[in-house]
């Protein structure tokens, strides 16, 4: 700041004012060393003076700036009667009520999207959740407020590539098997998603490990390969919503997807023979059960003819025997040659045609063949 001087008779100034001549003699004109004196706190003219002489520099610089016209006089912004009286205290509460009005009605409105809820928080306190519209609330710092889409389905993949290490897990029947696996999950609750847990998409991980550790130490190793792959998923799911509930976590579990079951690459080999042995046995039995029914069946409906053909026994006897007598000789005589005889005054027939044609149809004895003798 600018120290107003005062000249002595002898030509020498000494800031502050006075003259060194008045100073008792001796003194020197600051007490702690040389230099000026330290300007008295209640010379309340001096401090207008270098008050005026900083508005007059800024407002100067202002003119630069914004190319103020002249015409004002010292102490004021701009030419005319429009213009600012630095001078004035006022033109500051203007400019601050300009600010706040600004933050009120910049800060007070917040909008949130259809598939989103927010979190109003009044000084990191939970005040409430609101869904999608425009809402009102207290300018920040006082409000603040965070959106979730609670709508978006969020998927975490839980595989043998993590890491580069398989994904092994011990079977109830203490057998590994490398299980590739997805988590499916939403925001149910976003006041409990965003208060009561720390790192969601962790607890999420992790919870879904344990559940499926756990499902797996109960299920066999053929089980888990392949027959029960959807009913340990969903024993799973359950599980976990269980344990996330217990925690409060706000959300829910959409479902677990078992991408891949397989055995440790050590043995994949010969799991694979193994699996192959028990494909072929399992072929063969499903080749005699069908020729079993088969034989059954077969029996079943032998037994049925038996037993109608029993019941029309029952009701004539003589008739029925004689008749079963004379159809099983014509199945059994039916394909040979053969002469019936029968007794009584009916004279014997001599197949004689027959003979003939059985004596054309024998072959003639070859010419290099001699004659047998006797």
């Amino acid at each position: 700041m600018p120290w107003q001087n005062n000249d002595t008779e002898d030509g020498n100034t000494e800031p502050g004012g006075g003259p060194q001549a008045n100073r008792p003699e001796g003194k020197p004109s600051n007490p702690w060393g040389e230099g000026p004196p330290r300007r008295p706190m209640g010379n309340r003219g001096q401090g207008r003076g270098e008050f005026d002489d900083l508005i007059r520099r800024s407002q100067e610089r202002l003119k630069t700036q914004f190319g103020g016209g002249g015409g004002g006089g010292p102490g004021r912004f701009g030419g005319g009667p429009g213009g600012i009286d630095l001078n004035d205290g006022r033109w500051l509460l203007w400019a601050g009520g300009a600010i706040v009005a600004a933050w009120i009605a910049l800060g007070s409105f917040y909008r949130v999207d259809a598939q989103e809820q927010a979190v109003v928080q009044r000084f990191g306190r939970y005040v409430e959740t609101t869904g999608p519209g425009l809402h009102v609330k207290l300018p920040w710092p006082i409000d603040a407020v965070e959106r979730r889409k609670v709508e978006q389905i969020n998927v975490i993949d839980i595989s043998s590539s993590e890491g580069g290490n398989e994904n092994l897990m011990l079977t109830g029947d203490q057998n590994l098997i490398n299980l590739a696996y997805a988590v499916r999950w939403k925001i149910q609750n976003p006041e409990n998603f965003l208060y009561e847990l720390r790192d969601p998409e962790k607890t999420v991980r992790e919870v879904a490990e344990s559940a499926m550790r756990a499902e797996i130490a109960r299920a066999s190793l053929n089980a888990a390969l392949g027959p029960q792959r959807a009913q340990i998923a969903d024993q799973v799911r359950e599980r976990m919503q269980e344990l996330l509930d217990s925690y409060k976590s706000g959300i829910d579990v959409r479902g677990v997807d078992i991408k891949q079951a397989d055995p440790p690459a050590a043995v994949d080999g010969a799991f694979k023979d193994v699996s192959a042995a028990q494909q072929d046995a399992q072929q063969y039995l499903n080749r005699a059960r069908t020729y079993a029914q088969a034989l059954v069946a077969k029996a079943q409906g032998d037994a049925a003819a038996f037993d109608a053909v029993y019941a029309q026994y029952r009701l004539a006897p003589e008739v029925t025997r004689k008749r079963m007598y004379l159809e099983t000789m014509e199945k059994v005589l039916s394909k040979v040659d053969k002469t019936v005889v029968d007794a009584g005054n009916v004279t014997p027939y001599l197949p004689l045609p027959e003979l003939r044609r059985r004596a054309a149809a024998a072959p003639a004895p070859s010419p290099a063949t001699p004659p047998a003798t006797r």
